[in-house]
């Protein structure tokens, strides 16, 4: 009987073949012989005997053949490498092996998760949830409006797709002119380099084991990348959050030895150090990073561009933004240089500091909606008001007050029968 070793070795069995033998203990092969594995001997079996990383691991209930040689060859091509020729011709069997796709001897040959992931059509009958899914909240994530769009397949063709969906549809530039020079200042809603690290990352690190996709989370405030679960315990959160973690090991080693030779990850934790960067450069909140206390999820939350607040995404030519001396106020494309009485309501009923709901309280308005996309968010784009959070716009804590420029331009418009 031919019982071949797998990777989630080593395994016990019975000391004894008696009906009622309870001790289990681990065997190894000293040269003919199959003996108990004692002190030293036991030791250096359970160090090289270490759990192998998950993408690393084969698949027994798959078949070498059923990668797809066209993908192969696709990705040989766009990496330069010298086997992409010889690579047309050749075996599956033997180029699964060169390019280490494959694992097993002769009959029990079987391919690595990370080669099913890379280069098999349908990655999702082994993975169950292997996806990207985008969601888009016209009337935020309390509305009753959404769009979803679902991306699966091969994973760098999946990750780039869903990119490319999200930059032509969602990503847009506000161009900005100034009153006191020529150059005109170019801004992006959420800037991509920053979406392109949180997506790819979420790609790279989420667990492959869990039924869950990665889900990018789209409303006109915020753009959200979850994924499941969240890092390595080794990994301080608040250094996460500062862009100065360093992984001691890496959840996919091989997805992301693929997803750096395709330079979409450099492989080197730069990823968040990268996505904070890219939100400076922008002019944009900087990005924030959570993840529950055990690590369950992980959360990049990328915070929209002040500019661009006011912004329907559907938009699709840039915005351009016309910067005065005056006070501006609802801004729809060009600013008209006066505040609308929506905004002039709002300023007038704000007393000290307020939340979202004692304004719209003191407004009498209903609808959220209406409240945030025709008082709030001009205000706001006007700059007679600021958040008291503006790096946690969403936070349940976060309250208006009134700017330098608020309180002079309440000065000079507060009716006369009202004290200052």
């Amino acid at each position: 009987m031919w019982a071949p070793g797998g990777q989630a070795r080593p395994y016990k069995a019975r000391t004894s073949l008696g009906k009622d033998a309870k001790e289990w203990a681990w065997f190894i092969r000293h040269g003919s012989s199959t003996v108990q594995a004692r002190g030293a001997d036991e030791q250096e079996l359970l160090s090289l005997a270490a759990k192998v990383p998950f993408d690393d691991r084969t698949m027994p209930s798959a078949k070498v053949t059923e990668l797809s040689r066209e993908l192969i060859v696709q990705f040989l091509q766009e990496v330069e490498s010298d086997l992409a020729g010889p690579a047309a011709d050749m075996p599956m069997e033997k180029l699964a092996q060169q390019m280490n796709l494959a694992d097993g001897a002769g009959e029990t040959l079987a391919p690595r998760n990370a080669g099913l992931l890379f280069f098999h059509p349908e990655p999702w009958r082994f993975f169950p949830q292997t996806q990207i899914d985008v969601v888009w909240f016209p009337d935020d994530t309390g509305g009753d409006r959404f769009e979803e769009k679902t991306f699966r397949g091969p994973l760098a063709r999946m990750l780039r797709e869903a990119l490319d969906y999200i930059r032509r549809n969602y990503l847009k530039e506000i161009v900005i002119k100034h009153a006191d020079r020529a150059e005109a200042t170019r801004v992006e809603n959420f800037p991509y380099p920053a979406v392109e690290e949180a997506v790819v990352n979420a790609i790279y690190h989420r667990s492959y084991e869990e039924r869950e996709p990665v889900e990018v989370r789209i409303t006109p405030h915020e753009l959200i990348v979850l994924s499941f679960p969240g890092p390595d315990r080794s990994i301080s959160l608040d250094d996460l959050r500062q862009g100065r973690a360093v992984s001691r090991r890496y959840r996919n080693r091989r997805v992301g030895e693929f997803l750096k030779e395709l330079d979409l990850t450099e492989g080197r934790a730069t990823g968040i150090p990268k996505i904070l960067r890219a939100m400076q450069r922008n002019g944009s909140p900087p990005a924030l990073i959570e993840s529950d206390e055990s690590r369950l999820s992980f959360m990049i939350r990328l915070p929209v561009h002040p500019e661009a607040a006011h912004l329907l995404l559907e938009e699709s030519d840039p915005v351009t933004v016309q910067v005065t001396g005056q006070v501006t106020g609802q801004v729809t494309g060009q600013v008209t240089g006066q505040v609308t009485p929506e905004v002039e309501k709002l300023v007038l009923s704000l007393i000290d500091t307020m939340s979202r709901l004692q304004l719209q309280t003191a407004l009498e308005l209903s609808s959220r909606t209406n409240f945030e996309e025709r008082h709030l968010k001009p205000a706001l784009s006007s700059g007679l008001i600021e958040m008291t959070r503006p790096d946690k716009p969403n936070s349940r804590l976060q309250k208006y007050r009134l700017t330098d420029k608020g309180r002079a331009w309440l000065a000079q418009h507060r009716p006369s029968n009202l004290k200052p």
